[in-house]
């Protein structure tokens, strides 16, 4: 078969392939925000965020979407205290030189469902325990959410479920999270002249 036939071939077979791909856009880090609460027994409310993290929204070849979090434990913050944020990360809690990362990976999800809002489910890995959680996204304030405005979802995990015990005495099994996500517009591609 002449060389030309065959790169021809290929070259079809990669422009059929194209439409069927999966792409991906990657979380804005300066318009993104990932926080957390925890409630001591006496009802006080420990603050604090995820400054470090990477994520990604795939697009699916059958349409819908899937969204990828990785939160670096070793950053983790608590508003106001030096001494809770060394306890966060320490090994008693978070353990960030064993488990240096939280991540959450999506089940697919249809795209209206960040118009509309409603439980994402995925899966949420800690301490090397992984469980299926759920998260509620409010619906959208504009017509492309990620892009245009902050797509907010919140959940609730328990943090004995995934072997973090201590401080029982002094504060309460819930973890509450908080996200507000964009992505990176990718801008258009240039073609040479």
């Amino acid at each position: 078969m002449p060389r030309r036939i065959v790169l021809a071939l290929i070259a079809a077979a990669f422009a059929f392939a194209l439409p069927f791909a999966a792409t991906a856009q990657a979380l804005d880090p300066a318009r993104s925000r990932i926080d957390f609460d925890l409630q001591t027994r006496w009802g006080q409310t420990i603050s604090g965020r995820f400054p470090r993290y990477d994520g990604e929204v795939v697009q699916r070849a059958d349409g819908r979407h899937e969204v990828h979090i990785r939160l670096a434990t070793a950053a983790v913050d608590v508003e106001g205290s030096r001494r809770y944020t060394r306890f966060a990360r320490g090994e008693n809690f978070l353990d960030a030189a064993h488990h240096p990362w939280v991540e959450f990976r999506s089940e697919p999800y249809p795209p209206e469902l960040l118009a509309s809002g409603g439980w994402l489910y995925g899966t949420l890995t800690m301490h090397g325990i992984s469980r299926r959680e759920a998260f509620l996204v409010a619906p959208a304030a504009c017509a492309r959410p990620a892009h245009d405005c902050d797509v907010v979802a919140q959940g609730r995990v328990l943090r004995t479920d995934y072997g973090v015990e201590s401080w029982r005495w002094a504060l309460t099994d819930d973890v509450s999270f908080r996200l507000r996500v964009r992505v990176l517009d990718t801008p258009p591609s240039v073609s040479a002249p």
